[in-house]
């Protein structure tokens, strides 16, 4: 079990890890694919190799692209990938460029000669412009791509649309929900009325001046509402506090009597 476990692990089937590979496995000479960035061309692998690596496009490090260059297009050689001549022939330019920059050159000659990179910096300038421009235009919208136009013939057809159908139960639900709404932002102003306990204890006492007694309902107005009756319950109680009044009860459950003290 020890030496399964120092085996290095091939692949994971349905959760079962696998050391060695069956003795009946049949593998395609074409099974094993490798994928690599595709180019456009020679100028386009230089424009990828030197923004990987950040670089200024006015003062190219020829020997070191030049080495990453030859690297890839040996390996694009041993996957038997098909290069062509112009990868081949930026290879060997490349190759020149750099020995002409080796080379030891004159002061003079050297200050009035042009830089080996100048063209090919050039080149990669104009090409790098130009993908942009392509780059851009790729990402509009394009006819047959992302649109397509097409024609239709509306003249012989006839729509109608028919109306709802509504409950007369949805409707008054509609009418309910309007009247919470309008309740909700609706304002109760309060208005005080002019009463007055002690208007009202003068009143009483007036009103039993003239009379022997009175039942105690009598001192009661309904027109003046729920604050009238409050405010007469009131001054009676002062009254009978002050001792100016007396409330009578001639017998149990009987009716109450007020008069003058």
């Amino acid at each position: 079990m020890d030496a399964i476990a120092t085996l290095p692990t091939l692949a994971t089937v349905n959760g079962t890890i696998v050391h060695t590979l069956p003795d009946d496995l049949y593998i395609p000479p074409d099974a094993l694919e490798v994928l690599l960035d595709t180019f456009e061309g020679p100028l386009d692998l230089l424009l990828y190799l030197i923004r990987r690596q950040n670089m200024d496009i006015i003062n190219i490090p020829i020997a070191q692209i030049t080495q990453q260059y030859i690297a890839y297009i040996q390996l694009m050689g041993l996957l038997n990938l098909d290069m062509a001549a112009e990868y081949l022939l930026m290879a060997a330019l490349l190759a020149e460029i750099k020995s002409r920059m080796l080379l030891p050159r004159q002061i003079e000659i050297a200050a009035e000669e042009e830089d080996p990179r100048a063209t090919l910096i050039r080149r990669l300038q104009e090409y790098e412009i130009i993908k942009n421009a392509a780059e851009q235009l790729d990402d509009l919208p394009r006819m047959e791509r992302e649109l397509f136009s097409t024609l239709v013939d509306v003249s012989a057809l006839s729509v109608t649309q028919p109306l709802p159908e509504l409950p007369l139960k949805d409707l008054l639900l509609a009418f309910q929900a309007v009247l919470k709404r309008v309740d909700q932002h609706s304002h109760h102003q309060i208005i005080q009325e002019p009463l007055s306990v002690r208007e009202r204890m003068s009143f009483i006492l007036e009103y039993l001046k003239n009379v022997d007694s009175c039942i105690f309902s009598q001192l009661f107005s309904q027109k003046e509402g729920r604050a009238g009756v409050v405010v007469s319950f009131l001054a009676i109680l002062e009254l009978g506090k002050e001792s100016l009044i007396e409330i009578i009860q001639a017998e149990p459950y009987s009716e109450l009597r007020v008069k003058a003290a």
